[in-house]
């Protein structure tokens, strides 16, 4: 692509561009998203991930009467 805006580097005939602004600040909020869940998700099952605890494990009998 010759003629190309902004900077770019070439690399054994590869060119790779500088991404538009819109680009990195959606990519970190969606890896700060990821994150996000990731951690919220290790929270609320990560002693069952890790084998600490059955996951029938810690659940009241709710009232049920059985």
């Amino acid at each position: 692509m010759a003629g190309g805006h902004g900077e770019s580097y070439t690399y054994k005939s590869l060119t790779l561009h500088q991404p538009k602004r819109w680009h990195t600040v959606t990519g970190k909020g969606l890896c700060a998203l990821m994150w996000f869940w990731v951690l919220y998700r290790a929270k609320q099952d990560g002693p069952v991930v890790l084998g600490w605890r059955h996951p029938w494990e810690g659940h009241d009998d709710h009232g049920h009467g059985h």
